[in-house]
């Protein structure tokens, strides 16, 4: 496990050099970035100057579980660039490469590219939390800032693990599929709401199909002490972003079958 950890941070920094080497150019995609992930929570703030509250929930309980999907999803996405490029591996034949070494093709993968521009979406999610738990009425304890914590590590896992699913799907189509960045992308756009908002159907499907608001809305439920609509006691709410810790577990297992039915390129 150790080793792991030890070859997975000499990954990492070899990225960050390799990206660092043209600062002008990193420093304007990242910008780039930031202006555009910033105006989707200006435009929760232009709904909420229009309409005071949205079925109950004012603007500071949206940010807040705004903050926590975003901020989950800006480090899934940074540490999966491999995973989300694995299609082109596969075409290339250069998984085969991989393959010969004597390490994990997942630890592999996950420490191909660190892309710090991808992390753009990281500081709004901050600046939404850090304003909306100045403005809430928030119960600082022990429990719920471990909560907080433990909520942004489910959601993180479960968005890679979501990535993982797609890029296994390359095995079978060698591409990864754009349909599954409607559960990614979509689900951030998606769950960055109460979930409540939704139809029965479609509140079910992000609960117990892609759990994506197991760790974003029941936990922000227990963090500010606000009674679910939908009536779910307070210890789901605390172990429910275990749900998506769970789920790359499972992810990854799915992964390694697809490992199994690689056949290469044949050349």
């Amino acid at each position: 496990m150790l080793d792991s950890l030890f070859i997975y941070r000499r990954f990492l920094a070899v990225s960050l050099r390799a990206q660092m080497q043209y600062k002008a150019s990193f420093l304007m995609q990242l910008g780039g970035r930031l202006i555009i992930t910033a105006g989707e929570f200006m435009a929760i703030l232009v709904l909420f100057d229009r309409f005071d509250s949205l079925i109950g929930w004012n603007v500071y309980q949206v940010a807040f579980i705004y903050g926590i999907v975003n901020i989950s999803f800006a480090v899934a996405d940074a540490m999966t660039t491999g995973f989300d490029l694995f299609g082109d591996m596969v075409k290339t034949g250069d998984f085969d490469r991989i393959l010969i070494r004597p390490r994990s093709t997942a630890l592999q993968l996950a420490g191909q590219e660190l892309t710090l521009r991808r992390i753009s979406r990281l500081t709004p999610g901050l600046v939404a939390l850090t304003w909306a738990a100045m403005n809430l009425d928030l119960n600082w304890t022990f429990a719920n800032a471990s909560l907080l914590m433990v909520s942004v590590a489910g959601g993180a896992s479960l968005f890679a693990g979501l990535i993982v699913l797609q890029a296994t799907l390359a095995f079978w189509t060698t591409e990864t599929l754009e349909m599954m960045n409607t559960l990614t992308y979509g689900g951030v756009e998606t769950t960055q709401y109460p979930i409540n908002i939704y139809r029965p159907w479609f509140r079910n499907f992000f609960t117990f199909g892609i759990p994506l608001a197991t760790v974003s809305y029941f936990p922000a439920l227990a963090i500010m002490g606000t009674p679910d609509p939908l009536g779910t006691p307070l210890w789901f709410q605390y172990i429910a972003p275990a749900i998506g810790i769970a789920f790359l577990i499972g992810s990854l297992q799915v992964w390694r079958i697809g490992v199994r039915h690689y056949l290469s390129t044949g050349s």
